[in-house]
């Protein structure tokens, strides 16, 4: 059953994650989430985009009030970034022009978020958004860091050991697979699609006043569309909301929703629905053949 109780926070060991009001967590992920920092190792989350991972670990951080710190990963980031990043351009440049920063090293050190999270003084949350978007490699390039939970500053000496192990959050949309040592140190999660009833529980945290007729109408149309065969991209949980959005600021009935003309098989506001031509031409195409056989039966 979805669950949306509020977590009361717990500092250090014994922190409980039981979701939160704005959050609809299934009993399963909720269990995930408290293995992984009882086990102490990273939450690795998967699941298709729109289902709600990143926001997960947003609710986490809130409801166990700690600080949450985010790594959002591109197709360039490397994971050095991530410990440090040391600017010797500026250095040389600096002391070209004869500048005093020069004779201390660490002006030129930026910190990562694994080095913040590390010297907080308090447990914090690290969020490690879409790891899947970074090359093979990077996964790999923080099992030392991310198992030890320390690293060696090349430039100072100096080594950077966390005083507080943070609770670590990993989201991948599934792009591409993932090393398996860097697997086996992970607890792992996938988040299915929701299911009706738990879909209607979303709804109601995002739309508490929205009238019982409209939901069953737009849910209707929105898993029915999920179930077309050869769709490039489904809509997804974030779309859904968009278009109910939509729907109460056009004001468009249940009654238009419900509508079985086949000349209007694309529903209304589509575009929050359906990302890509290819999906629209499918449902255009749809269309044209149920006209086709509806003439075919005058």
């Amino acid at each position: 059953m979805p669950a949306r109780i509020v977590a009361t926070s717990r500092n250090g060991a014994g922190m409980k994650f039981e979701g939160t009001k704005n959050y609809v967590t299934t009993q399963d992920l909720t269990i995930a989430v408290n293995a992984a920092i009882t086990l102490e190792r990273p939450l690795l989350i998967k699941g298709e985009p729109g289902t709600g991972k990143t926001v997960l670990a947003i609710e986490v951080a809130k409801a166990l009030g700690v600080p949450l710190l985010e790594w959002h990963i591109k197709s360039t980031t490397k994971a050095q970034q991530g410990l440090y990043e040391y600017d010797a351009v500026s250095r040389l440049r600096d002391s070209q022009l004869g500048d005093e920063r020069v004779k201390d090293i660490s002006n030129y050190i930026k910190r990562g978020p694994l080095w913040n999270a590390f010297t907080m003084n308090e447990r914090s949350l690290l969020l490690i958004d879409e790891i899947d978007k970074a090359d093979i490699e990077f996964p790999n390039d923080l099992l030392q860091e991310l198992d030890r939970m320390e690293f060696f500053v090349y430039e100072t000496g100096e080594t950077i050991k966390a005083s507080q192990r943070p609770i670590v959050i990993i989201t991948s949309n599934n792009e591409k697979e993932l090393p398996d040592a860097f697997l086996r140190r992970c607890f792992f999660h996938y988040i299915k699609f929701p299911e009706p009833d738990t879909m209607k529980e979303i709804i109601d945290v995002h739309f508490p006043d929205l009238k019982g007729m409209l939901v069953r109408e737009a849910m209707k149309v929105f898993y029915d569309m999920r179930d077309v065969p050869g769709m490039k991209k489904k809509p997804s949980t974030s779309e859904l909301l968009d278009w109910i959005k939509l729907l109460l600021n056009e004001d468009i009935t249940p009654e238009m929703l419900r509508e079985q003309d086949p000349r209007k098989l694309i529903p209304p506001l589509h575009g929050a629905l359906l990302k890509n031509e290819q999906d629209v031409y499918l449902f255009e195409r749809l269309a044209f053949l149920a006209r086709q056989k509806q003439n075919q039966q005058k």
